[in-house]
C-alpha cells in the first residue's frame, strides 16, 4: 500500500493566483514549476503522477505538497476579513520560494577580496596578454594575498565584481576637434529623430541611409543539419564564395520601414546618386531629410547637381575643384545641408556611425538572414535580401525607441 498523503484544496482566490503563475512568462522557472506541482496535486493526482507529468522526482513533489499543507492554514487566515491588508499573492510566492540556506561561511576577508579585484584590474605580466583564473591563483599566492585560493573562487569574486578578463573589444579613441560643435551636431540628429513622427505627418520623410558593402554570397559546402532534441542546428564550416553585393538601405525613422533599397555590385558616387534619385521620386512632392555619414560619396558633385535638379534650384553651382558650391566637400556639404531645401542631408560626426539608425537595422539583417544563410549565387543573395526586406516591413517594422538626446551623461 502507498503511504497516505495530505490532500490539497485550493480556494477560488488561491486557484486563480496559482493559475496565473503557471501562465506568467515573466515568472521564474522555479515558481512556475512549483505552481504546476500544486495545481496538479489540487486536482487529486498522486505525487508519482504529478512527478511523472512534470519530469520530477516524487520526493520533490512530496516536499512541496508538505510545504503547501503546512502553510495552508496561514493562507486561509489571510483570506479572512481581518487580514485582508496582507497580499495573498505575496504570501503564496513566499510559500513557494526556497528557504534561506546557511551556506558555507566566507573564507576570505573583505580586504582580501578587494585585493583580488584590484589584481585582476592590473596589467598582466609581459609573458601573457590577459589574466586567466589560473594565473590569478598563482599571483594571489605569490603576493601573499592568501595562502591558497581555488580557480572557482577567483571566478566567483570576478563575477560579483562584473569583471571579465577573458573578453576584449576594439575601441577607437576619437579626439573631438571642437567639443561644442560636436555636441551641437549630435543634438541636431537626435532632435530630428524625436521630431520624425511629427515631421512625417507634415509630409517630411526622415531617412537614415547608408551602404552595407561586401555582403558575401557564401554557399555552405554541405547542407545544414537540422536541430534535434538535445542538439542545436549544425552549420557547415566550409563555404564556397560566389561574389558580393552592396545594399544601400533607407530606414524611415517615423515608420520603421525600409524603403526603396538598392542592391548592386558596386557603391560608386553614381550608385549613391541614382539611389537618392529613386528614393525621392517615390514621393516627388514630399520633403526629404537624409541622415548619413561623412563618406565622400555622400558629399559628391553629382549629389549636389541632383538636389539642385529635383529641388528646381537654379543657382550657379560653380566648378568642381575650382569655384562655387561644387569647389570642395565642405562647400558641397554646406549646400546639401541647407534647411531651406526640399531635400537636405544631415551628417553624423566623424566616427559616430552609431547615431545612424540604419546601422541598427543592418544588425537585424545580419542576425536574421546573413549570419547563417547559404547563397548559391549573387542573384539568389539579392533575391533573398529583397524578400527579407518585404518580410520585415510587413511583420517587424516599427520605429526604434531613441532615448538619447545628445546631452552628456552625468555620473
Amino acid at each position: 500500500m502507498s503511504r497516505p498523503t495530505s490532500p490539497i484544496k485550493l480556494s477560488a482566490s488561491q486557484n486563480a493566483i496559482i493559475q496565473a503563475f503557471v501562465r506568467c512568462r515573466e515568472a521564474t522557472h522555479s515558481l512556475v514549476q512549483r505552481a504546476q506541482i500544486i495545481l496538479g496535486l489540487s486536482q487529486g493526482n498522486t505525487n508519482i503522477a504529478v512527478a511523472k507529468e512534470l519530469g520530477l522526482s516524487d520526493e520533490t513533489v512530496g516536499l512541496w505538497r508538505k510545504r503547501w499543507v503546512d502553510g495552508s492554514s496561514y493562507l486561509e487566515e489571510i483570506e479572512k476579513k481581518e487580514m485582508k491588508e496582507i497580499p495573498l499573492q505575496e504570501k503564496i510566492i513566499e510559500l513557494l520560494t526556497d528557504k534561506p540556506r546557511s551556506g558555507r561561511p566566507d573564507t576570505f576577508t573583505a580586504e582580501q577580496i578587494c585585493l583580488v579585484v584590484a589584481l585582476a584590474c592590473e596589467k598582466p605580466p609581459e609573458y601573457i596578454t590577459h589574466w586567466t583564473r589560473t594565473e590569478l591563483v598563482r599571483e594571489v599566492v605569490k603576493r601573499g594575498i592568501a595562502e591558497s585560493i581555488s580557480a572557482s573562487c577567483i571566478g566567483r569574486i570576478l563575477a560579483e565584481a562584473d569583471l571579465k578578463p577573458h573578453r576584449s573589444r576594439y575601441w577607437l579613441n576619437h579626439e573631438v576637434d571642437n567639443e561644442e560643435v560636436f555636441r551641437e551636431e549630435v543634438k541636431e540628429i537626435c532632435d530630428i529623430y524625436h521630431q520624425a513622427l511629427e515631421l512625417h505627418e507634415q509630409g517630411v520623410h526622415v531617412i537614415s541611409t547608408d551602404e552595407k558593402t561586401g555582403i558575401q554570397a557564401l554557399e555552405r559546402a554541405h547542407p545544414t543539419l537540422e536541430m534535434k532534441p538535445g542538439k542545436p542546428e549544425a552549420v557547415e564550416f566550409e563555404y564556397i564564395r560566389h561574389g558580393t553585393q552592396t545594399l544601400i538601405a533607407n530606414f524611415e525613422v517615423a515608420t520603421g520601414r525600409v524603403i526603396a533599397p538598392t542592391i548592386e555590385e558596386t557603391r560608386t558616387e553614381q550608385d549613391f546618386v541614382d539611389h537618392i534619385r529613386t528614393t525621392v521620386l517615390s514621393d516627388p512632392d514630399g520633403k526629404w531629410i537624409f541622415v548619413t555619414d561623412q563618406l565622400n560619396t555622400h558629399k559628391s558633385a553629382g549629389l549636389v547637381e541632383l538636389v539642385a535638379e529635383l529641388s528646381e534650384i537654379t543657382d550657379e553651382l560653380g566648378e568642381k575643384g575650382k569655384s562655387g558650391i561644387l569647389k570642395d566637400m565642405n562647400s558641397r556639404a554646406e549646400f546639401l545641408g541647407d534647411e531651406s531645401h526640399r531635400i537636405r542631408f544631415v551628417y553624423t560626426p566623424k566616427h559616430c556611425s552609431w547615431l545612424n539608425q540604419v546601422e541598427i537595422w543592418f544588425g537585424i539583417l545580419s542576425r536574421r538572414l546573413l549570419k547563417r544563410g547559404s547563397f548559391v549565387s549573387t542573384e539568389e543573395l539579392k533575391k533573398r535580401l529583397l524578400l527579407f526586406i518585404n518580410f520585415f516591413n510587413e511583420n517587424l517594422a516599427k520605429p526604434f525607441r531613441w532615448t538619447y538626446k545628445g546631452k552628456p551623461l552625468m555620473v
